[in-house]
């Protein structure tokens, strides 16, 4: 694990994300406020993303023009700004399906597409003041699920209560490059609760190490300040 504190952090993970559509990747996008500068900056690049594929950690189960639709989000910020011929294949999760069979659904894409042990290229995460990465909430069954690559979550550990559609750990620990963006000194606690050298075992993100790829943490300063 590489743990990197930079006064920019959306900028690095911007030019993570340019470099690996580039690249024609497989790229996993997460929601919530804390990427979307990082897509908005990404999206001024130039790049050509139309080779690569953009999949979803997670999504709330919602139509996707709700305001709460993490795709509506990476849609606003990132995808939609890129030229039409230069737009990548996205994969949305369909949250409006509910969290039953849209997770079912997306399943069956991701083993379509690349197998049961998918290898993302790059996988991006955020990361909860209570230390849940995805939709992956702290003391919830979904954080125990090992035979599923995606799994409904009925009942989600914080606002808002929404069920959801969600990546299970065995997929979160399948990329190349798994990169966590924190920032904000209301995420400090949580990151050392996954990220210190003794981590919480309650914590969701602490149990994504993947085994055959990369684990970079880009925080800010703010955010880094309770580590050692």
């Amino acid at each position: 694990m590489e743990i990197r504190v930079e006064e920019n952090p959306a900028e690095v993970v911007a030019g993570l994300l340019v470099d690996a559509a580039s690249a024609g990747g497989d790229l996993v996008l997460t929601g919530g406020s804390t990427p979307k500068l990082a897509y908005e900056i990404a999206s001024r690049a130039g790049a050509d993303w139309s080779s690569a594929t953009v999949w979803f950690s997670d999504e709330r189960c919602v139509p996707p023009e709700s305001g709460l639709s993490n795709f509506r989000m990476a849609n606003e910020a990132l995808l939609g700004r890129l030229d039409r011929g230069v737009r990548p294949t996205v994969m949305r999760m369909e949250g409006e399906l509910g969290p039953d069979a849209g997770s079912a659904s997306y399943e069956a894409s991701v083993r379509e597409r690349l197998g049961s042990e998918p290898r993302w290229d790059l996988l991006l995460l955020g990361l909860g003041p209570d230390a849940h990465c995805a939709s992956l909430f702290p003391g919830k069954p979904e954080v125990q699920e090992r035979s599923r690559l995606v799994t409904g979550v009925e009942l989600a550990g914080m606002e808002p209560q929404v069920p959801r559609i969600s990546l299970t750990l065995p997929a979160l620990n399948s990329g190349r490059l798994t990169v966590f963006l924190v920032t904000g000194a209301d995420k400090a606690k949580a990151v050392a609760r996954a990220f210190a050298a003794t981590p919480d075992a309650d914590s969701p993100a602490a149990f994504v190490r993947p085994g055959a790829g990369e684990l970079l943490v880009v925080l800010d300063p703010a955010a880094a300040k309770e580590l050692a």
